[in-house]
Order: structure tokens, then C-alpha cells, then sequence
């Protein structure tokens, strides 16, 4: 039943999707309450704070956007994209060292894979949804040419491996929460946040460059500009440094569209199995969304 509704979805025009969303976002915002006190915390420890209102719009646009982008005809959902400073990956991969692409979840992070895809080979790594019935319309929505989806575990690292061996392009989310092994404390807007340290071994291993990007989702259902950022920070030496340049490049990543970043993600949440970071005091609502 899902699925249909997302194909029946997927009909309507990006404008209308996303003029729907915009009300969504104030309807879930106004009945969730852990939803908006988890919105309101995120982007005000952030300072963006002036942007809540923009934020909560975007965030159903984010929602009601996915039966188009995923469902869609594939060039259909192309022709509402436009990506600029491609050269910094062709000019990756022309060096035959690989590429690892870091994308947050900014803007519509979704659009980017297939973009990628319609110009090179991507591997990215995926991680299935809790809903099971989620998993056939997620997976089956992201199946593209060029496009292998890589399990969030030791197989799916091992693909990601080979493919930066053989010069090809990664996908990672560096903002998204790692389980247990998987992560270090680092601190994300002044807080510690589980942070992946995968996108940072994998350079380590193989000279691969990183390269950030995210698609910024214009006014008017008028479409998406799928960016290309070089990566400028300096990496450090242990693990929690390179998380910390990681998410530094990632706060300023989002300073460009604050208003599109997902602030409802529980990004500070502490995974089951991870003890509570030592340098500051954990939310009760972290600590009790331990997954």
C-alpha cells in the first residue's frame, strides 16, 4: 500500500509535492512535541534559531519530495537538477584515485546519488530502514544504473574499498550516527556527537580525496543545484580529530542553507552499547533514544 501511494505521489509536479510538504512541516511540528523540542534544541545550539520557521517548511518538503524523487521516471527527476563544480570530482577520478563524496543531510540529499550516478559509477553506503516495510520501496526506489547501494557493515566496507582501489566514487553521510565501534566523540555546533570515523580511514587507506556536497532545494518546487565542495580542513592524526575536521566542514557546510538542514534528526543520540561522552551533560532525550 505503501508503494502505491508513493507511485500515485510521484504523478504530481515538484511544486505541488512541495506546497503540500510546506504545511506538513507545520502540521507535524504542531502535534509532535518531541519532534519540535528536538527541532528547536538542534537549531538553536546551532544559532540559526531565525530560521526555524524556514526550517520546519523545508523539513515536510523533505518528506513529500521522496515519492518524486523516488519513484519517478528517473529523467524525469534528472531534468529538476542542476549540478555545478563537477570538475572537482571529474578531475578525482581522471586521477584514478577515487573519490569519497560526503554528503549531510542538507537540502534533498536523496536527488544527489542519482546525479552522481547519471555521470559516473557510485557506491554508497546504506544502512536498512527499522520498518521492514520500508526496506522494498527504499531499496527498490534507490536501485539505478551506475548506482550500487553497499551494506553498513564489514562487507559493505570492503566494497567501498575496492571501489576507491579501482578509481570509482564513494557516497557517505558523515552526519549520520554510527553504531557501536563505529564512532568517536567529537563535537558537532559545540556538542558531543557519535561521529563515523569510516569517510577518514578510508582516505587514510587509500589517498582518496574527500569532496562535500549537497543539493539545495530552490523556492517554488523549482528544482535542485546539486553542489560540489572541496574538503579544506586538515584531517589531523587520531581518530577524534579527524571526526572534529569532518564535522567543522560539515557546520560550515550547512551555514550555506541552514534553513535545509534536518534539524529533527536526533544527531546527539547515544547508540546502544556507547558510553555517554565524558566532557559534557547528555539529554535526557538522547539518552533515552538509545538504539
Amino acid at each position: 500500500m505503501l508503494v502505491a501511494l508513493f507511485r500515485f505521489l510521484s504523478i504530481f509536479s515538484l511544486p505541488v509535492l512541495h506546497a503540500i510538504g510546506a504545511s506538513l512541516g507545520w502540521l507535524v511540528y504542531m502535534a509532535s512535541g518531541s519532534y519540535r523540542r528536538r527541532l528547536q534544541e538542534n537549531i538553536r545550539r546551532a544559532g540559526f534559531a531565525a530560521d526555524t520557521s524556514s526550517a520546519v517548511r523545508e523539513a515536510g518538503k523533505n518528506i513529500m519530495e521522496l515519492p518524486f524523487i523516488w519513484c519517478a521516471d528517473p529523467e524525469r527527476v534528472l531534468r529538476t537538477a542542476t549540478v555545478e563544480n563537477w570538475e572537482l570530482v571529474q578531475a578525482a577520478l581522471d586521477a584514478r584515485k577515487g573519490v569519497i563524496l560526503l554528503t549531510p543531510h542538507l537540502g534533498c540529499f536523496e536527488i544527489i546519488a542519482q546525479a552522481i550516478a547519471a555521470r559516473t559509477r557510485l557506491t554508497a553506503l546504506y544502512r536498512p530502514p527499522r520498518k521492514a516495510a520500508l526496506k522494498p520501496l527504499i531499496e527498490g526506489a534507490r536501485a539505478r544504473d551506475n548506482l550500487i547501494l553497499a551494506p553498513a557493515n564489514l562487507s559493505g566496507v570492503r566494497t567501498m574499498a575496492k571501489a576507491l582501489k579501482k578509481g570509482e566514487a564513494i557516497g557517505l553521510l558523515p552526519d549520520q550516527v554510527p553504531q557501536e565501534g563505529e564512532g568517536v566523540w567529537a563535537r558537532f555546533f559545540g556538542k558531543p556527537a557519535y561521529t563515523m570515523t569510516l569517510s577518514a580511514k578510508l582516505h587514510k587507506m587509500t589517498g582518496a580525496p574527500l569532496i562535500l556536497t549537497y543539493a539545495e532545494r530552490l523556492p517554488h518546487g523549482r528544482g535542485y543545484v546539486v553542489r560540489f565542495v572541496a574538503f579544506d580542513e586538515v584531517l589531523g592524526e587520531d581518530a577524534t580529530q579527524q571526526a572534529e575536521a569532518i564535522n567543522a566542514a560539515m557546520e560550515k557546510l550547512i551555514a550555506r542553507k541552514p534553513a535545509q538542514y534536518f534539524w529533527s534528526y536526533n544527531r546527539y543520540k547515544i547508540p546502544q552499547g556507547v558510553a555517554a561522552p565524558v566532557t559534557s551533560a547528555v539529554s535526557t532525550d538522547s539518552v533515552k533514544d538509545r538504539t
